[in-house]
């Protein structure tokens, strides 16, 4: 991995008690080393992996200043996470699940592109054994259920200042927590909606497969090249991009899909990430509700599952084997 570490801080947040969150501080960076450098590549690497919102800082937005201020050297490194970790104090403190943890300032380049990665990292105990076979405590720090973090690509934040999507951050899956305090910390804003793009496409792909008048097999092959186009870039960490993916598709007449989805106003960028789940729409229909989970392939709408509308009610014929076996079973008496 081509992870360069430029300069990392480490800082820590300790819960005293139910209204008393100290800060201590590090008097200076955090030395690079073999186990600094495998740290800073496993939270690069799961951090990447992770589905992430896209943001930009607010105007007012304190830490930004405090952030150009150390890239124009008025103020170091170690001086700008030491009153940021204070900062982030602050704010979690408003709330009452605040709870401790490690706080990482890590600066470092990945493939010529500079990065300010920012994260609260909680601590977890687990047994280890010795050399003589004795088992004691030892703590490690969780950093694959690390859902506290933000990262900042400096190199489009300074290049590109318009951008909506030089900053992201792991959105909580419960309630909003990391939204709330950690985006007030950051002082920003959510931008580029990547679902929303996502689902901008989606309509896209269906307006154009009905401007060409595609019968249901020819429609639901577009489906599946889009899909499997945008899944490849997700599998490989890239983008999804308009103009290569207009070449996957057959031209409507003397227009392509770029064209097309241009002209439409669909508003979509000309790269933007790939959602998974909204993604999945091309091909399956899926859906839970009321002790009810379906999953079925999109194909199979009108062949051996249909819909009545009038009376919302869906014929499956044909039911998996093992689902028909449990029902069999039910129905005799059986467990």
């Amino acid at each position: 991995m081509s992870l360069d570490i430029e300069q990392i801080a480490l800082h820590q947040l300790v819960k005293r008690d139910e209204q008393t969150l100290d800060v201590v501080l590090r008097d200076s960076l955090l030395p690079t080393n073999a186990a600094v450098e495998e740290m800073m590549a496993e939270l690069h690497r799961v951090y990447s992996a992770k589905s992430k919102a896209y943001g930009l800082f607010n105007e007012q937005s304190e830490l930004a200043d405090a952030l150009r201020s150390c890239r124009k050297g008025e103020e170091d490194f170690l001086a700008f996470s030491r009153a940021a970790t204070g900062r982030l104090r602050d704010e979690l403190a408003k709330y009452p699940f605040a709870e401790g943890g490690v706080v990482l300032f890590g600066h470092y380049r990945y493939l010529a592109v500079e990065y300010l990665l920012i994260a609260v990292l909680n601590s977890c105990n687990s047994m280890h054994v010795n050399e003589t076979l004795d088992i004691s405590t030892t703590h490690y720090l969780n950093i694959n259920h690390a859902d506290i973090v933000a990262r900042i690509d400096l190199t489009e934040w300074e290049t590109n200042p318009e951008s909506t999507r030089y900053l992201t951050f792991l959105k909580g899956r419960v309630g909003r927590k990391v939204s709330d305090f950690f985006m007030d910390f950051l002082a920003a804003a959510e931008g580029l909606d990547t679902k929303a793009q996502n689902r901008g496409l989606l309509q896209a792909v269906d307006d154009y497969c009905a401007e060409a008048q595609l019968d249901k097999n020819e429609r639901q092959s577009v489906r599946q090249q889009v899909y499997s186009y945008c899944n490849e870039q997700l599998q490989a960490g890239d983008e999804i991009e308009l103009q290569a993916l207009s070449k996957e598709i057959a031209p409507v007449g003397d227009k392509d899909f770029l064209q097309f989805s241009s002209e439409q106003g669909y508003q979509l960028e000309e790269s933007f990430p790939a959602d998974r789940g909204t993604l999945r729409q091309l091909t399956k229909f899926a859906g839970s509700g009321g002790g009810v989970s379906l999953n079925f392939d999109a194909m199979l709408l009108g062949e051996r599952i249909f819909w009545d509308p009038a009376t919302d009610t869906l014929t499956i014929k044909g039911t998996p084997p093992n689902l028909r076996d449990q029902l069999q079973r039910r129905l005799t008496g059986g467990k």
